[in-house]
């Protein structure tokens, strides 16, 4: 990549990164309330093409399996570009293994080129489902939407590269945040249906890069470390994956985040999305506040969350007898299946960016055992996952830790560099390694219910 495409690149990133926060503020200065999406211009929810109709049992179908398809326009906040997209229901799986339908969108390559494909993963973040891509990329917008929408900046040097583009909406059709395997199985059966579906430009044969910054971050590790055994002849088609601001143990991120000024908001988040994947009743463990807050946020997006509620801790959400997070046996099961260092090591070549700088974003955490971090990731989990990586066979793990900048700052000059990253990849260069260099990290140790 030239050094002009890499300021270009880094321009769009602060564009991107500043969108993705700035509303939430303007919209709490004007006294609006954030959780609120703002007016679509199609109804998503009233969107046959979401819903699989047909009269086979979907749980009859392979993984993968296209199940409509359609093309149009591609859309950025609401209005057509010359660009078009290809969208594919799909079949696969939700958090608890259930069969389902997923939704994702291929961007052809502009050269024609079938060689060669990026899968971005966004970081959408929501508990809204019509603040997925998919929905922002056929025209609706919404507050929380405005993160896909923003992203697509930073898909325009993917393409003049000619790279196709396939932009899977991770989180699942009920936007199950945070659930780590599902991101990941979700991202695979992408490409499965992207390679099978006509017109696209990927076929079985394309290679794939795998790119996600943040919740994206979620999808594509999970992606990686769930596609030698879940999808081996994805697997092999995978050149590397390029992620930074990691979610890695959740147990110590709503920790590192209690008390935060801006992204302790993530905290009812976290509870609302683990409830919902795994089917689980949090509700009687939380205070009359908590409930409150709970319920709030119900449909909520991190546009909305964001600076929401500063301060607010888990002691707060909680009845006194579970003032210990690991007091509560469902949520201790939930956070160790999404905690990534019990997943399997990637076979496929890594990059790493983690940020250290979260002062900058109101995190002042530093528990014994935890550390400090971006704000909201914690840095010395994402080290102690790329040790483990590097200890576990995969030695072609580049880590890179921006120990000035904080989580949104950091994704500035990662973009790029992820890009250059997957770039050299697909030209068959030998991938760097900071395996022996990287410092030590925390345990990422299953967390043991208490009481």
């Amino acid at each position: 990549m030239s050094r002009r495409a890499v300021r270009l690149l880094a321009t769009a990133v602060a564009a991107v990164t500043t969108a993705a926060v700035v509303p939430a503020t303007a919209a709490e200065a004007a006294g609006a309330t954030p959780a609120k999406s703002a007016t679509r211009v199609n109804s998503a929810a009233g969107d046959p093409f979401y819903t699989y109709t047909g009269s086979t049992p979907l749980a009859s179908y392979t993984p993968g399996t296209v199940l409509k398809q359609r093309t149009l326009q591609y859309h950025v906040l609401g209005l057509p570009t010359p660009v078009q997209a290809i969208q594919l229901l799909y079949r696969t799986v939700d958090a608890q293994g259930r069969p389902a339908a997923g939704v994702t969108s291929v961007v052809r390559s502009l050269t024609g080129d079938s060689s060669k494909a990026v899968s971005y993963q966004s970081f959408y973040d929501s508990l809204d489902p019509a603040d997925s891509p998919s929905r922002a990329i056929a025209g609706d917008v919404t507050l929380g939407g405005v993160i896909p929408n923003a992203e697509s900046l930073l898909m325009v040097p993917l393409l003049l590269q000619g790279y196709s583009l396939i932009i899977p909406d991770t989180e699942g059709q009920t936007a199950d945040f945070a659930a780590g395997p599902e991101y990941g199985e979700t991202t695979l059966d992408s490409i499965r249906a992207a390679s099978r579906a006509g017109g696209t430009t990927v076929n079985s044969t394309t290679r794939v890069g795998l790119m996600g910054y943040s919740g994206g971050a979620i999808a594509t590790d999970w992606a990686a470390a769930l596609a030698p055994t879940y999808a081996p002849e994805v697997n092999r088609r995978l050149v590397g994956f390029a992620e930074g601001g990691v979610l890695v143990d959740p147990a110590h991120n709503l920790k590192y985040v209690d008390g935060s000024l801006v992204w302790s908001g993530v905290i009812p988040m976290a509870l609302i999305g683990v409830a919902r994947s795994y089917g689980l009743d949090l509700q009687p463990y939380l205070s009359s506040y908590g409930q409150q807050v709970f319920n709030d946020l119900q449909h909520t997006s991190i546009v909305g969350a964001l600076g929401r509620y500063p301060g607010l801790t888990w002691k707060k959400m909680a009845k006194p007898q579970y003032a210990n997070p690991d007091s509560v046996p469902a949520f201790v099961n939930a956070v160790n299946r999404i905690n990534l260092g019990s997943a399997g090591t990637p076979t496929i070549p890594g990059y790493i960016g983690q940020g250290d700088g979260g002062v900058f974003e109101g995190t002042f955490s530093n528990v014994t055992g935890i550390g400090t971090g971006d704000g909201v990731m914690v840095a010395g989990d994402v080290r102690a996952l790329a040790r483990q990586y590097c200890a576990t066979g995969n030695h072609a793990i580049d880590y890179q830790q921006f120990d000035l900048l904080s989580h949104v700052g950091t994704a500035v000059p990662w973009a790029p560099l992820a890009i250059a990253w997957l770039d050299a990849r697909f030209a068959g260069l030998q991938a760097p390694s900071d395996c022996g260099s990287i410092a030590a990290g925390n345990s990422l140790a299953q967390e043991v219910t208490t009481g």
